[in-house]
């Protein structure tokens, strides 16, 4: 059985994981590495088995998040699809069981907003663990005034975290909930801004989060923003 210990320690995987990084530098995209891909791995497991999903499903799900932006060592362009493709291979050739490896590959083939959406549990947890990842660490243009708008609103979050909670059944029937909540400096960014390019991505998770069935709220500086 192929563990995320196997595919964290592969070595042909490592390099291309610092191939794709490498390739969202030179155009000056966030940070697309190491840390990005534990936070998400470690999200897209800690999602599923807070929802009481079996031990292996949460290990695929963390494979999922760890292989989820290989694509980008190809090209940005159409990198879910390209990252699916090349992550099934990748487990297949490792001996992982077809239909576990075919699991992996829709879940990475429908991660982006712009072409993706849930259709299994996995594809769910990894949807709400990737999107989360908005933190001004994450931003590698050290000349803050030739900052784009991404840059801007990824160094405006202080903080970012995703929290499952019990629901409040007055609202809605459902037993659980996911929360973002972010902490948002807006003297560098104002509110506003970060819906204006994350828009998708929210609704993208909510998406994901009524797949799984859970409630999806996005909170702002101690605000509930959605």
């Amino acid at each position: 059985m192929i563990t995320f210990e196997d595919i964290r320690k592969d070595e042909e995987i490592r390099i291309l994981i610092e191939n794709q990084d490498r390739q969202m530098l030179e155009i000056g995209y966030t940070e697309h590495g190491l840390r990005h891909l534990t936070l998400v791995s470690n999200e897209a497991y800690n999602i599923l088995k807070e929802l009481g999903y079996s031990e292996r499903e949460c290990e695929l799900a963390k494979i999922a998040g760890f292989l989820h932006d290989i694509g980008n060592s190809i090209n940005r362009v159409d990198h879910a699809h390209t990252g699916a493709y090349m992550a099934y291979n990748l487990l297949k050739e490792r001996g992982m069981d077809i239909k576990e490896a075919a699991e992996i590959m829709m879940a990475i083939g429908n991660h982006d907003e712009a072409t993706g959406t849930a259709v299994s549990p996995i594809s769910a947890a990894l949807i709400l663990a990737d999107k989360a990842d908005v933190h001004r660490s994450r931003v590698r243009n050290e000349n803050k005034s030739r900052f784009d708008i991404h840059d801007r609103v990824n160094y405006a979050v202080e903080e970012s975290k995703l929290d499952i909670i019990d629901a409040d059944n007055s609202a809605h029937e459902c037993k659980k909930e996911v929360v973002l909540r972010l902490k948002i400096d807006t003297d560098i960014c104002p509110v506003i801004k970060y819906f204006e390019i994350f828009l998708d991505r929210m609704l993208l998770c909510k998406n994901a989060a009524n797949y799984l069935g859970i409630w999806f709220h996005l909170e702002i500086n101690g605000m509930v923003i959605l």
